[in-house]
């Protein structure tokens, strides 16, 4: 028999600069010789990730036409064709316990699946939701133990919707069901958390003064670490860090445009891209490297927020986007509706790729994560909460096979799949919000 004696180093390693603290790719050199063959189990899908799309779809195209397999993806879906094998698509789920229906109980039952407190005033009670869940059990192996992300100013206060507080549909996350946790929308204090060493923004503005970068101080832990690894390990950390200092430096530029050319929005933060695809690009790539360095396991992610007016003339629509889903049954909105959920699709299929396409282990980020798509109501002209559009991608490290369509005979509760896939990620409950049981075929078993 061979004894492997190999040494690894710890998957917790850091390099630090003044003010700077760079947590590590997944490295050949952190992986013990004796499960280096088998990489992927030894990794395992360990994270958590959540995309929320307000004010729901046109069904009839996002809905795919077969049944079991994904052969064809629907019009909204297209884009996802590059990464069809790693997804799967659900039909007919529901949120019951957000009826009788509205925009804030569809941000606050789409991760909670629990019903909402009447009351627009400060005593809001809600549930803890699905990512919080995970948070609690798994988060503390990591720095952050979760990441909260949104694409709006969420400054509304008061009723916001049928009688419901705003706090309902300003937060996807809550810790506690009286404790909302508010999502960050602008990039550089999304990346100084990730990176930074903390203090006062007045601090982190004067490190920042003192330096161009925050890689710019950690030269000498970076040659340290070259010495110590192989030179496959070596590039990828370049690669990695070279990926944090681009999207440092596009986060540069937006406060310099900003700058130079103010644009008066108010539901838009100072100092990010002043094209909506720009600003989510970079929350989505800020959600890569914290998936990837490690740095937290959870992510939630409001790509827009209900009620929002926003209007995408990138993409040709000027119409706002909360009129637009109250079609009446407009051929023509429901058409532009249409083109705004292609577009969201779009750029989630950009960040789904670039997971593919970032190595881990014998396979990729997008393996070793599972992510969770959709929205909390199904058809906006009725505010209704039933046949939702939902796509679950990733996972093929926990044995989930993708490109699958299920469509369910009858409501299926969302609940359903948040239990299935806490249990995947070793988070192990009886039931959550009003589950009725797990959905065990979306995953297979994996081969040893």
């Amino acid at each position: 028999m061979r004894f492997i004696t190999k040494k690894s180093i710890p998957r917790r390693t850091f390099l630090k600069g003044v003010g700077a603290t760079f947590a590590l790719p997944l490295l050949d050199a952190m992986i013990p010789a004796a499960t280096a063959s088998n990489k992927i189990s030894a990794i395992g899908v360990r994270r958590l990730g959540y995309v929320f799309m307000p004010m729901g779809c046109d069904e009839s195209r996002w809905t795919p036409e077969s049944e079991g397999t994904l052969d064809k993806l629907s019009p909204i879906l297209s884009s996802l064709e590059p990464v069809r094998d790693k997804l799967t698509v659900f039909t007919n789920m529901e949120l019951r316990n957000a009826y009788p229906g509205s925009h804030a109980t569809s941000n606050s039952s789409f991760l909670s699946a629990a019903k909402a407190k009447v009351t627009e005033s400060s005593d809001y009670y809600l549930g803890t939701t699905a990512d919080q869940v995970a948070a609690q059990q798994i988060g503390q192996q990591t720095q952050l133990p979760s990441l909260e992300l949104a694409m709006d100013l969420l400054q509304t206060v008061g009723q916001c919707d049928n009688g419901y507080a705003c706090v309902y549909q300003n937060n996807l996350s809550w810790s506690s069901p009286t404790t909302p946790l508010p999502a960050e929308a602008h990039p550089r204090l999304v990346f100084e958390n990730l990176f930074g060493e903390g203090g006062t923004p007045e601090e982190r503005r004067a490190a920042l003064r003192k330096r161009a970068s925050l890689l710019d101080s950690i030269a000498d832990d970076m040659n340290r670490l070259k010495r110590e690894v192989g030179a496959r390990d070596r590039a990828r950390v370049s690669e990695y860090l070279d990926s944090i200092r681009e999207v440092e430096r596009r986060i540069q530029k937006a406060e310099t445009d900003t700058n130079d050319n103010p644009l008066p929005d108010l539901d838009r933060p100072m100092g990010v891209p002043a094209m909506y695809a720009d600003h989510a690009r970079l929350m989505f790539d800020l959600q890569l490297l914290a998936f990837q360095g490690d740095i937290t396991r959870i992510t939630t992610f409001q790509i827009a927020r209900e009620t929002s007016n926003r209007s995408y003339p990138e993409i040709g629509v000027s119409d706002p986007h909360h009129p637009l889903s109250h079609h009446g049954d407009d051929p023509q909105k429901i058409a532009r509706m249409a083109k705004i959920n292609t577009f969201h699709v779009s750029l989630f299929a950009e960040y789904l790729q670039k997971l593919q396409n970032t190595p881990e282990g014998n396979g990729s980020l997008l393996d070793n994560v599972l992510l969770l798509y959709g929205s909390g109501i199904g058809n906006p002209n009725v505010h209704n909460h039933t046949n939702l559009p939902i796509i679950v991608a990733g996972g093929a490290a926990g044995g989930m096979k993708g490109n699958r369509h299920f469509r369910y005979d009858k409501p299926t509760p969302l609940a359903n799949l948040h239990l299935t896939l806490l249990d995947k990620v070793g988070v192990r409950l009886d039931s959550f919000g009003d589950s009725n049981g797990k959905i065990d075929e979306l995953f297979e078993p994996l081969s040893l």
